[in-house]
C-alpha cells in the first residue's frame, strides 16, 4: 500500500528526513516510531502529497504522489496535525462540508462513519460542546468519509486521556478487523503501538534505525534473570563451563545455545549454591527502542555532518 524509496527531505540545511526506505503491506496495522521531530510527521506530510520530497520517490496505493497525488489518495484517509472544525456548527454540518473538498458524500453515509467511530446520537451537536475524545473521533469520522482503503493516523491519541486512548485503540482496531484497512499509525507512545501493531519502524534524526515485526523487539530467549547467594561464584563457574556467555551483575546472566534454565539450576544445585529465582526476561519494545536510540546517539556526527550508516540491528 505504501512505498518509500531513497525519500529525502531538507529544509533549510537541515535534513528532516534522509533517504528513507520504507514499505508497508496491504492489511497491516503498521507503527511508525520515533521522539518528536524524528522525522514522522514530514514523512506523513510527503505521503499525503502536503510536503514536497527534495528527492526521492513517494508510492500509495500503485501511484507516485508527486506525479498523480487525486489517484494516489483517492482511497487514503487521514489524521493530520491538529484536526480543525468549526466550532459554531455541529459535528455532522462538519461533515457535509468537509466531504465537498474529496467527493459527494450521502448524508446516510456521513451517519454511518458517526455511528463507526462512536459519534451517533451527539453528531447534530455543536463542536464547541464536544470533549478532547469526541473531538477526535469527529476527525476519524472525516478520514472515513472517502471509504479508504489506507488510513494514516498521526498521532491519534495525542491529548487523549486513558479513557480515550483505550477507546480510540479499540475503534482502531474494529475499523482494520472489520472494514480490512491498512492503518499507518505514527505514534511516540510506545504501549499503544505495541497493543496496535504487528510491524514497527523506528526513525531518529530523519533515519530509519528499524524496519521489522514487533515480535522481533520482544523476546531475549537468552537473558535470564538470576537471583543466587553467591552470583560472582556461579557466574564465574558457569562462564568457565560454558553454561552463559556473559553476567551482568547483579542478576542478569545470558545463556549459551542449548542451555536450558532448569539444567543451569541443576548445576548451580550441585555446586551448593542456593537459587532464589530464575526466570526468562523478556524485552519490552520500551527496553528495545531506549537501546536503539542509544545506539543511534553514540553514532550521531557534530552538527552539520552526515551520520555514517547504522550497523544493523542485531536479531534477539
Amino acid at each position: 500500500m505504501i512505498t518509500l524509496q531513497k525519500l529525502t527531505k531538507i529544509f533549510g540545511g537541515r535534513t528532516a528526513v534522509d533517504s528513507l526506505d520504507l514499505s508497508v503491506p496491504k492489511g497491516a496495522i503498521f507503527g511508525l516510531l520515533g521522539h518528536n521531530g524524528a522525522g514522522k510527521s514530514t514523512t506523513i506530510g510527503m505521503l499525503l502529497g502536503q510536503v514536497w520530497p527534495t528527492s526521492g520517490s513517494v508510492v500509495v496505493c500503485g501511484h507516485d504522489v508527486t506525479r498523480d497525488r487525486h489517484s494516489a489518495l483517492q482511497r487514503v484517509g487521514a489524521i493530520f496535525e491538529t484536526p480543525i472544525f468549526y466550532e459554531y456548527l455541529s459535528g455532522r454540518r462538519n461533515l457535509e462540508i468537509l466531504a465537498t473538498y474529496t467527493a459527494p458524500t450521502s448524508a446516510a453515509r456521513i451517519a454511518e462513519v458517526a455511528e463507526w467511530v462512536g459519534l451517533a446520537g451527539r453528531e447534530d451537536s455543536k463542536v464547541r460542546t464536544y470533549s478532547h475524545g469526541m473531538r477526535a473521533r469527529l476527525a476519524l469520522a472525516q478520514a472515513l468519509l472517502p471509504g479508504p482503503e489506507l488510513l494514516i493516523l498521526d498521532e491519534p491519541t495525542n491529548g487523549l486521556d486513558p479513557e480515550g486512548i483505550h477507546e480510540m485503540r479499540e475503534t482502531i482496531r474494529r475499523l482494520h478487523r472489520e472494514l480490512g484497512l491498512t492503518i499507518l499509525l505514527s505514534s511516540h507512545l510506545l504501549s499503544e503501538v505495541e497493543q496496535l501493531c504487528s510491524r514497527i519502524a523506528v526513525i531518529h534524526g530523519g533515519r530509519k534505525v528499524f524496519d521489522g515485526p514487533l515480535s522481533e523487539t520482544r523476546a531475549n530467549p537468552s537473558r535470564v534473570r538470576l537471583r543466587v547467594d553467591r552470583f560472582d561464584l556461579a557466574t564465574s563457574t558457569l562462564l568457565a563451563e560454558g553454561w552463559i556467555t556473559a553476567a551482568e551483575p547483579p542478576d542478569t546472566v545470558f545463556l549459551a545455545s542449548g542451555r536450558t534454565v532448569g539444567r543451569v539450576v541443576r548445576r548451580l544445585v550441585e555446586l551448593g549454591i542456593e537459587v532464589e529465582g530464575i526466570t526468562r526476561e523478556e524485552a519490552t519494545l520500551e527496553s528495545f527502542y531506549l537501546e536503539l536510540v542509544k545506539t543511534a546517539r553514540l553514532q550521531q556526527p557534530a552538527a552539520g555532518g552526515r551520520p555514517p550508516a547504522l550497523p544493523p540491528v542485531q536479531k534477539p
